[in-house]
């Protein structure tokens, strides 16, 4: 995002498509760039902004309910840039870390085989045989080593490929196809690996296996001198060893202080305004709306990429192509409160279930083990994803959700009691699955467009 916007021009009008927290954060930092917020319009189809990110308080604030995304990494060049937009937006002190040290962090929990293991957390852990791995998860290693070169270089594949010719059958099973569940929902068999591990497989394919990659990467580099602890923020966070953080009031606080800090600036802010044609010109953009067209110097399409298919289609029918080609899932989100604080007996952030297993459910976060929900239990169910309708049909009920959600809770984590209070939310195509070698077409496609800039 960040670099897309460095390549508009102060002196152009911006217009932004889309108040997800990619648009709320494309307006923000063209404010930084200089832009003045008069001269930067968005528009977000309906009458809410934050897109998928969603905190509803309970029983006046005692706890959160999260339909959506929870929590950020603060990690790596995207985790840095986050904590400097956190700093920039003064909300240093509503930040509330989980620390490596704290259960949510190091008991993370797979369901295999009808029971619940806990993966390993240290180096000592992954030296000793640890149910349901054969092996100590170290052999692994020793696996990428002997398996040596791919006799031909790759263009791209999938994560369960690549995980299963590097580290064999059962960190791909019971590792990485769990994983991939709770990253984007997917099935591992079809999620591209240069979407999730595109270093490490640019260095196996360059050094001829993962190990040998990241310590010829880590020698390479050992001597450039990086940036990356810029933001005080950045410098705390490693400095306390985060592993993930949320904010005081659930994660919506940050879409909803993006939109005050934008109104603030003058931001021309305008809900249910749906964009329903784009069409580029020598001198600009007309975006057609509704019952108006909007003429623009510069576009920041800030839009699911089905969504950005039908508005490109009469102009560039094969970008809208290439575009409505990439599959969406839905994921069924089911929040669940008990009174009891002792209801849960294990402790950790949750469980991520194997798709071997073939059940409805991905998984569940322990909400109540993250952060301080007390008297209360508070879970979260997430379902269906790439499964979604094998598992629920077209059109199921909540009812129905909620139902399978307390049947798997008294199944794996032997919860009796039902629910004081729930609430189900069907969030329909809100995760894209980057299948191999796709998401880079689209990409380098949409460059080629005129005065547009490319979010996704």
């Amino acid at each position: 995002m960040i670099k897309e916007i460095k390549q508009i021009e102060c002196s152009k009008m911006p217009s932004i498509l889309g108040g997800g927290l990619s648009g709320l954060s494309a307006a923000f930092y063209l404010l930084q760039k200089g832009v003045s917020g008069r001269q930067i319009q968005l528009f977000e189809a309906s009458a809410r902004y934050g897109g998928w990110i969603k905190s509803v308080q309970q029983k006046g604030g005692e706890f959160i309910f999260e339909c959506g995304p929870r929590t950020i990494r603060p990690v790596g060049e995207s985790g840095r840039n986050t904590l400097a937009l956190l700093e920039a937006l003064k909300l240093e002190q509503e930040i509330v870390p989980i620390l490596k040290s704290s259960p949510a962090a190091r008991r993370r929990m797979i369901y295999v085989n009808g029971q619940l293991h806990v993966l390993p957390s240290s180096l000592m852990g992954a030296l000793k045989k640890q149910s349901p791995f054969s092996r100590p998860l170290v052999a692994a290693l020793f696996h990428d080593i002997r398996t040596g070169k791919s006799p031909e270089l790759l263009e791209d594949e999938s994560m369960y490929s690549f995980v299963h010719r590097r580290f064999g059958q059962e960190i791909a099973d019971y590792a990485i196809s769990p994983m991939i569940c709770g990253i984007c929902a997917g099935n591992a068999k079809e999620i591209s690996v240069k979407f999730l591990m595109k270093d490490l497989f640019a260095n196996e394919q360059q050094y001829g296996g993962v190990v040998r990659g990241m310590l010829g990467s880590a020698l390479s580099s050992k001597n450039k001198k990086t940036n990356q602890d810029a933001s005080k923020l950045a410098q705390r966070a490693k400095t306390e060893k985060w592993s993930i953080y949320s904010l005081k009031g659930g994660l919506e606080t940050l879409p909803k202080t993006l939109f005050q800090h934008l109104n603030e600036n003058y931001v021309k802010i305008t809900p249910n305004s749906e964009c329903i044609s784009m069409n580029f010109g020598k001198n600009g953009v007309d975006l057609q709306f509704r019952d108006s067209t909007e003429a623009t110097e510069s576009v920041v399409a800030a839009l699911p990429s089905y969504k950005l298919s039908e508005i490109v289609k009469q102009q560039h029918p094969m970008l809208s192509e290439m575009l409505s080609g990439i599959p969406y899932v839905d994921v069924g989100v089911v929040n669940v409160q008990y009174s009891s604080p002792d209801v849960l007996k294990e402790q950790g952030f949750g469980f991520l279930a194997a798709p071997l297993e073939k059940i409805p459910i991905l998984g569940v976060i322990f909400d109540s083990c993250c952060f301080d929900t007390k008297p209360n239990t508070v879970l979260t169910v997430m379902m269906g994803g790439h499964w979604f309708r094998e598992y629920f049909g077209e059109s199921p009920k909540e009812g129905d959700l909620l139902a399978t959600a307390q049947k798997y809770l008294k199944e794996i984590l032997k919860i009796q009691e039902s629910p004081t209070e729930s609430r189900v939310n069907i969030l329909r195509k809100c995760i894209p699955q980057y299948i191999p070698t796709f998401g880079s077409e689209v990409y380098s496609t949409m460059r080629c467009v005129p005065s547009a800039s490319w979010s996704e």
